[in-house]
């Protein structure tokens, strides 16, 4: 997935509020960015960090810059949430999936399951099951290439792991890709001291059925791309 326009590179000060961090620019301008992601970004956060942001145009907008990406140990770090699902949908287009691959069409944010949840796509292709299909954007790693989800305890995370055995029940298809937005990991595996709540819910979802992938993206100035996939250890 390409961005608009190429990033612009700065040193990350500091994150607060949840939705803003100030960053330096190499002309030592200060700007107040907006941050795409509700998560504690563990691991991501560390004052003095590279860091790229991307220019939106828009003159009028109260925070004209996004925070997009950071370097952690050496490599890049995708950090905007909401380019999971995009990217997911473009890996289905070039079909990085084997296993998804017989599915030509596709609904983004279908209804299902309890009240006000979404699947993030929903598949459908002929004679196949429906195939219910839910993203998760992964920042977290530890060392030896481990990526990690979540970053913090998430209630709605674990609701969505409950709604995904629920359609297996049903007799549907469910299918859980973690997107690792880093370069430097090899598969991924659930933050078992973070939320282990979920930790046990995502084993318990392996066993009943619901398919667990890994995707991992390479991140330039220009793109985010999905390339490869990855083991989900549980």
């Amino acid at each position: 997935m390409n961005y608009p326009s190429p990033l612009i590179e700065a040193v990350l000060l500091r994150r607060y509020k949840r939705f803003l961090a100030d960053v330096r620019l190499p002309d030592q301008t200060e700007l107040t960015v907006h941050v795409p992601n509700t998560g504690s970004l563990l691991g991501c956060l560390e004052p003095g960090s590279p860091v790229w942001i991307r220019d939106s145009g828009h003159t009028g907008r109260r925070y004209r810059y996004t925070w997009e990406q950071v370097q952690v140990r050496g490599a890049r770090v995708g950090i905007n949430t909401h380019m999971a699902n995009a990217l997911v949908g473009e890996a289905l287009d070039l079909g990085l999936f084997p296993t998804l691959r017989d599915y030509p069409q596709r609904r983004a944010e279908m209804a299902y399951g309890s009240e006000g949840s979404r699947v993030d796509w929903y598949l459908t292709g002929t004679a196949l099951q429906p195939c219910f299909l839910e993203v998760k954007n992964v920042t977290a790693a530890v060392q030896g290439g481990i990526a990690l989800f979540p970053d913090a305890v998430s209630l709605r995370a674990q609701k969505h792991l409950r709604e995904l055995m629920a359609q297996v029940a049903a007799g549907y298809r469910s299918v859980l890709i973690f997107c690792v937005q880093r370069e430097d990991v090899t598969s991924v595996a659930p933050a078992e001291e973070i939320d282990p709540v979920y930790a046990a819910l995502l084993r318990q979802a392996g066993k009943a059925g619901v398919e667990l992938i890994g995707a991992g993206a390479v991140l330039s100035n220009v793109a985010v791309t999905l390339t490869r996939q990855l083991p989900v250890s549980l």
